[in-house]
C-alpha cells in the first residue's frame, strides 16, 4: 500500500487485528521523534494527521483539534503525560540505539536499557515529547 495515496477509506478498510491512533499535541514533533529515535517511516504527516509505520504495522497521530467533535479530548490534560499506564511495545527497534537518540530528539529514558524482565528481551522504556511510553526491544 502506498500510505502517500491512499484514499483515507481504503486505509481505513485494510486495517486489521488493533490499531493504535495517538492524539497529539503536535503532530510533527511527534512524528518527528518517531523516526529519529525508533527508526519508523512517516507518511502523510501534516499539522493534524501522520501516517507511522514499524516494522509493516501502521499507526496514527491525530491532532487533538482532529478530534475536536470525538468525546477524548475532554479528558486529556492540559500539560503533562497523556500516556499514562499504557505501554506501545515496539519489537524489533534496538532499545541501546533509541535511549541513545530519544533525549536529543525531545524524549526522556525512563528506563534505560537493561535484559530480562522474563520475557527473554532487551528493553528500554521512553517517553515520547506527547507522554507516551514506548518500549523498544531485541530478543536476548
Amino acid at each position: 500500500m502506498d500510505y502517500e495515496t491512499v484514499r483515507s477509506a481504503e486505509f481505513g478498510h485494510s486495517l486489521r487485528m488493533i490499531t493504535v491512533n495517538l492524539l497529539c499535541r503536535d503532530v510533527t514533533a511527534e512524528a518527528a521523534f518517531l523516526v529519529k529515535v525508533f527508526g519508523m517511516s512517516a507518511h502523510r504527516v501534516s499539522r493534524d494527521f501522520a501516517i507511522m509505520v514499524h516494522a509493516g504495522q501502521p499507526m496514527q497521530l491525530h491532532s487533538d483539534g482532529a478530534f475536536a467533535s470525538h468525546p477524548l479530548p475532554s479528558l486529556l490534560p492540559e500539560a503533562g503525560v497523556r500516556g499514562a499506564g499504557v505501554e506501545i511495545r515496539l519489537h524489533e527497534a534496538d532499545p541501546d540505539v533509541a535511549a541513545g537518540l530519544a533525549e536529543a530528539a525531545g524524549g526522556v529514558v525512563l528506563l534505560a536499557p537493561k535484559d530480562g524482565t522474563g520475557h527473554g528481551l532487551r528493553e528500554a522504556v521512553i517517553l515520547s515529547p506527547s507522554g507516551y511510553a514506548f518500549v523498544p526491544s531485541r530478543r536476548i
